[in-house]
């Protein structure tokens, strides 16, 4: 039986995907929302989807408490930092924290297109400092498509960039999301790469909206 994972924002439409996509590959997820009924709802939206697959759902402290090791952030930068502060105690250490935010523009009245800057250099750097001492944080599923994620018929067939300052943190974030058909994790080094990858982003909203598709990333050259 697989450890129990928690996906903050799971009642979004990227949160949500991946839930779906993790529970089909046998993973428990918990899926959390500021509004614990709104999660206990997509759950139960997720069951349905996914016949056989363990879904439950709470509010965010509660969902990351629930979680064996990793727990998911996959909120708006808007939201980044007070999903994180509400946490109090519920984040553990040697817990790992798998960032998705991006700091796009519409945070700020902006566009999709445009990367905020972030001081501490990237979304993921500035939600390390945030969680408790001992909590790590490793970024990626910046360039994923929320609705493809969702669209189990679809094969994802590209990759997926990580950042993190330990091997041993990114390994479990790899285990996990490799556990996704079609997903190959890319390991882009220390955290501070994050500020790169989270640019890919913006760029790749720029691509679909041009050209009216759901582009993504695959890394030639590698065995």
């Amino acid at each position: 039986m697989s450890s129990p994972v928690a996906i903050l924002g799971g009642t979004g439409q990227l949160g949500f995907g991946l839930a779906l996509r993790l529970g089909r590959a046998g993973v428990p997820v918990v899926l959390g929302s500021r509004d614990g009924a709104r999660a206990v709802e997509a759950a139960v939206r997720a069951s349905a989807r996914v016949p056989g697959g363990d879904f439950s759902g709470a509010e965010n402290a509660e969902a990351a408490s629930r979680a064996d090791r990793i727990v998911v952030l996959s909120v708006p930068y808007a939201s980044q930092a007070s999903t994180l502060k509400g946490l109090g105690e519920a984040l553990r250490e040697d817990q790992i924290l798998l960032d998705a935010t991006v700091p796009l523009g519409p945070a700020v009245g902006g566009k999709p297109t445009q990367l905020i800057g972030v001081w501490q250099g990237s979304a993921a750097q500035a939600a390390q400092s945030l969680v408790p001492k001992g909590v790590r944080v490793v970024s990626g599923l910046h360039t994923l498509s929320a609705s493809l994620l969702e669209d189990l018929d679809h094969d994802l067939d590209q990759d997926t960039l990580i950042c993190g300052d330990r091997k041993a943190d990114k390994e479990p974030v790899a285990e996990l999301l490799g556990r996704i058909e079609g997903l190959r994790v890319v390991d882009a080094g220390r955290l501070e790469q994050s500020r790169i990858v989270e640019g890919l982003t913006p760029l790749l909203i720029g691509i679909n909206i041009r050209h009216k598709t759901h582009a993504g990333v695959r890394i030639t050259g590698l065995a």
